[in-house]
């Protein structure tokens, strides 16, 4: 590392920057697209009725059970194919992302929705409200609350894993980091430079969470 070159970093910063700005992006839309999908999938696990239940429970299974990387490369070659009838890797990256992140977000849901007293939907219930008035009203409210720090977690895993999307050529920052390794034949350069624009990412995002947690407390203090 006696050589190591600065000025390889500030003739890519651009395009890390760029690479990384797609990062962020795909993973606030699989984020997002995959809680709404987890909360479908959630509210199949927990059914009563057996054929609801088995296909939410298949799926978050193959979803965690399976590597990430796999089911990237599913969906960019057989997934995304068959619904468009060719590649499209914005597609895939967003697909595979959101799918992976539904079945952590089932879980999620799961567990927040569980956490909450039997005793309130009880209480609910005796007040004249219905099931679906009960969750929307008493229940989620508060799972939501709780679901916060988690759901935190998993934005930072996601970050972390669209690295992942470099081997189908999603241009976000490994890509680039991995373009500047094959120009110039160097490692410490690209490598250092994407661990540390991930670590900022992730301390900060990691900071916002705490700092909104805290809040949310102080609030319910009050």
């Amino acid at each position: 590392m006696g050589d190591f070159r600065i000025d390889i970093i500030l003739y890519y910063i651009p395009l890390l920057l760029k690479g990384t700005l797609l990062t962020i992006g795909v993973s606030i839309v699989s984020i997002l697209l995959g809680s709404v999908l987890g909360l479908v999938v959630g509210f199949g696990r927990m059914s009563r009725r057996a054929y609801l239940r088995l296909p939410a429970a298949c799926y978050i299974n193959f979803f965690r059970g399976t590597p990430l990387l796999v089911q990237i490369l599913l969906v960019h070659f057989g997934v995304v194919p068959l619904l468009i009838d060719r590649t499209d890797v914005l597609f895939a990256a967003i697909l595979s992302l959101t799918l992976n992140s539904a079945g952590y977000s089932a879980e999620i849901f799961r567990a927040g929705i569980q956490s909450v007293e039997k005793g309130q939907t009880e209480a609910a219930l005796s007040l004249g409200m219905n099931r679906r008035q009960t969750m929307r009203y008493i229940i989620l409210p508060q799972a939501i609350k709780r679901m916060i720090p988690a759901f935190g977690n998993e934005f930072i895993v996601l970050i972390k894993d669209s690295s992942l999307l470099t081997i189908i050529a999603a241009k976000e920052l490994m890509y680039y980091a991995n373009l500047m390794r094959g120009q110039y034949l160097r490692i410490w350069e690209p490598y250092l430079t994407a661990a540390l624009i991930y670590l900022i990412l992730t301390y900060s995002l990691s900071k916002l969470l705490n700092w909104w947690e805290r809040r949310m407390n102080q609030s319910e203090q009050m």
